[in-house]
């Protein structure tokens, strides 16, 4: 008898708590983190765009150093916010701003070097007073002697373009508000669940008490 009233004490203990206001309860903690989650996510949208606004800045003279710090308060951002993953990130602008540099340097290489021309024309103009087919074909056997040369973009080693491409990975949980209420949403879950197996045990445990008698 003692066990049969241990285990009604403990039943009508559980019963307290109702399930249905353990289920509004929690209802109301998901709305709350699926607000702070969505909060967190357009912070990381903000400075993001914040980012891309920077790289495809005209003004002049650029400074790479805005979208760098841009970058940064993006990186740290992320890694202390959960629900903040920023998929790719690709600086388009600083792309083609440095393409464009190794393409002038490039330039400015091939204008420098050998005029293959002038060397023909100061080799064959001696020997030959006017135009004529000969003077042709010595020009033409002239330019033979030196290699082909590509263009200064062909020659110009352009930069890789994963170089400008960033992903930051946000962490699994993060100790602020959205974390926090996430945990005690699975809180709430854990002791329905509970609630429920303790009150299914019990009553199992009670139906064996009256089958013993």
């Amino acid at each position: 008898m003692a066990d049969k009233r241990h285990v009604r004490k403990s039943i009508k203990q559980l019963q307290r708590i109702k399930t249905w206001q353990l289920l509004v309860l929690l209802l109301l903690m998901c709305f709350v983190a699926a607000t702070f989650l969505r909060l967190n996510n357009i912070g990381m949208a903000e400075r993001r765009n914040a980012v891309l606004t920077a790289d495809k800045s005209t003004a002049e003279p650029f400074d790479s150093a805005i979208t760098q710090n841009r970058l940064y308060d993006l990186q740290r951002y992320v890694s202390t916010h959960m629900n903040t993953e920023t998929g790719p990130i690709y600086l388009e602008g600083q792309y083609r701003r440095d393409a464009q540099k190794v393409v002038d340097t490039a330039k400015q290489s091939n204008n420098s070097g050998i005029n293959i021309n002038a060397e023909a024309e100061a080799v064959c103009r001696p020997r030959f007073d006017a135009w004529s087919p000969a003077y042709v074909q010595c020009f033409a056997d002239e330019l033979a002697k030196y290699p082909p040369s590509a263009g200064p973009i062909e020659k110009a080693q352009l930069p890789s373009t994963e170089l400008y491409r960033y992903s930051f990975s946000a962490p699994l949980w993060s100790p602020d508000f959205a974390g926090w209420s996430v945990l005690i949403c699975i809180a709430i879950i854990v002791m329905i669940i509970a609630r429920l197996l303790g009150l299914l045990i019990l009553q199992l445990l009670l139906k064996r008490h009256y089958r013993g008698i």
